[in-house]
């Protein structure tokens, strides 16, 4: 990775900003957090929150990853992944092991479940995301998690 750029900070504000305003224009985590990154890249397609979607709300609600975390790897990707075969994968995976760890040393974890405490594939864990508002563990799940992703873009 190369040095910090000077402006990596409000980079990372803007691309923060830029996943909050997403979020809160309906896009869900993995949507806006993806959207976000692309939109700081000079990336600008439908696509990209489509290709999102399923990612979202611990991969279609079945307990898996975070889909704010799994959003931001693949903004990171967009700028540090491969091409081709030829290419190296080690920026991409160093950068998302850093994000990795970071974000669950943040919040204790990495799984849509876990962050939110009930099973959101259910009647009962959907009816508890609502009685307790859940949705803003998922605002900050999804901000922090295009903070961190920012940041270690203008790093590289």
């Amino acid at each position: 990775m190369n040095k910090q750029r000077p402006d990596a900070t409000q980079f990372a504000t803007d691309v923060r900003r830029s996943a909050e305003e997403a979020f809160d224009s309906g896009l869900y985590c993995a949507e806006a957090v993806v959207t976000a990154l692309a939109k700081a890249q000079g990336i600008d397609s439908d696509l990209i929150p489509k290709m999102a979607t399923a990612f979202c709300s611990g991969m279609s609600r079945t307990c898996g990853p975070c889909g704010a975390l799994t959003g931001a790897i693949m903004g990171l990707s967009l700028s540090l992944g491969r091409s081709n075969a030829r290419q190296s994968e080690q920026a991409s995976f160093a950068a998302t092991h850093e994000l990795v760890r970071t974000f669950e040393k943040e919040f204790a974890g990495r799984d849509c479940d876990k962050l939110l405490g009930c099973d959101i594939s259910t009647p009962e864990g959907q009816a508890k995301f609502e009685k307790e508002q859940l949705y803003t563990r998922c605002e900050r799940y999804t901000s922090r998690a295009a903070e961190i992703a920012a940041t270690l873009l203008a790093k590289s």
